[in-house]
């Protein structure tokens, strides 16, 4: 790929999407393996979806592999390495342990992905809680106040994912002004595998620093208008969405649309296991695919620091060590 070297960011990987085989293999043998997965092709194999909901149906399945606090030790470590061989410098990376709660404890879980942090020199990385809107507001304010206990150990915002058609945002009022008042920052899928709506919603009734997807905001002109407006951030997911069916070819997602109408950006992998993508990836289809120059890969690689969680002198700081390795590798790169 040629923009492995390139220095990058990530703001929307799922932690439990990103495992890499390998790793997770190790984790199948560990616990007697699975009817049908006798192999790491065979396990690749699995992630091969028909619909947003049988994505869904997988990510619970490849979850009955996570059963111990080592577990998360071991993921986290091999996670934050991949990011690191793809010149990752900074990520806010997505943490689910409301998924493993009728075993494992929120606070336990963070404990031990810090542990995997602490393993792994050459990235800076925060933590976002993903609550699920399946559980419903009840059970996921108590995981908020779980996880505001360990709150010093990178954590720095909260989201939502799960079935956003069956759970809408306004359902979770509650638990983002609480959130909010415990100082975290806020973010929510929205967009994904519902319409324009839902990232009204978000905005209106979660008051959201960030949208994660957003991609179907493009139905709605006006909602484009006020995300360019009011720079709402949008957390792009290429390639999850194309293998989502969210658009129907990855030729039709809305980017340009997006960067077209100054809406500030991200570009993300989401779930790099659950779909064999990686970074660099991402932004070979922004070249390959929507004809943007390593110039103007560059500058979206820039620009989308500005929608990270850092305050505005680590966003400085973070923005001259880009320019200045793109720089030293100008030639590669073809930078002034």
């Amino acid at each position: 790929m040629e923009f492995t070297k390139m220095p990058k960011i990530e703001n929307h990987l799922h932690l439990e999407g990103a495992i890499p085989y390998e790793t997770m293999w190790q984790l199948i043998k560990k616990y007697g393996g699975d009817a049908g997965v006798n192999n790491l092709d065979q396990l690749k194999e699995k992630f091969v979806y028909r619909d947003f909901n049988h994505f869904i149906e997988m990510w619970a399945w490849k979850n009955q592999f996570l059963r111990e606090y080592e577990d998360f030790v071991l993921i986290s470590e091999a996670v934050f390495l991949e990011l690191v061989k793809q010149n990752v410098k900074y990520a806010e990376i997505f943490i689910s342990p409301s998924l493993f709660k009728n075993r494992l404890s929120a606070q336990r879980i963070v404990e031990a992905i810090a542990e995997g942090i602490s393993k792994v020199a050459g990235i800076s990385i925060n933590l976002i809680v993903d609550l699920v809107r399946d559980y419903g507001p009840e059970n996921e304010i108590r995981t908020l106040l779980e996880i505001h206990e360990v709150k010093h150990l990178s954590i720095i915002g909260i989201g939502i994912g799960g079935s956003e058609n069956k759970y809408p945002p306004a359902l979770f009022i509650d638990v983002y002004e609480q959130a909010r008042k415990l100082g975290f920052r806020t973010t929510a899928h929205a967009g994904e595998a519902s319409g324009p709506e839902s990232i009204w919603s978000a905005i209106r009734d979660l008051h959201v620093d960030r949208i994660g997807h957003g991609t179907r905001a493009v139905e709605d002109v006006g909602l484009l208008t006020y995300l360019s407006e009011n720079k709402i951030p949008i957390e792009l997911c290429l390639l999850s969405n194309a293998h989502t069916k969210v658009v129907d070819s990855i030729e039709e997602h809305p980017i340009r649309t997006f960067i077209e109408n100054g809406i500030p950006v991200s570009i993300n992998t989401d779930d790099p296991m659950m779909f064999g993508n990686s970074l660099a990836e991402e932004y070979q289809t922004l070249k390959d695919i929507f004809k943007y120059s390593k110039e103007e890969i560059h500058n979206i690689i820039l620009n989308s620091i500005n929608t990270m969680w850092l305050d505005e002198n680590e966003k400085r700081v973070l923005i001259g060590e880009f320019k200045k390795e793109c720089k030293d590798t100008a030639t590669e790169y073809r930078i002034d």
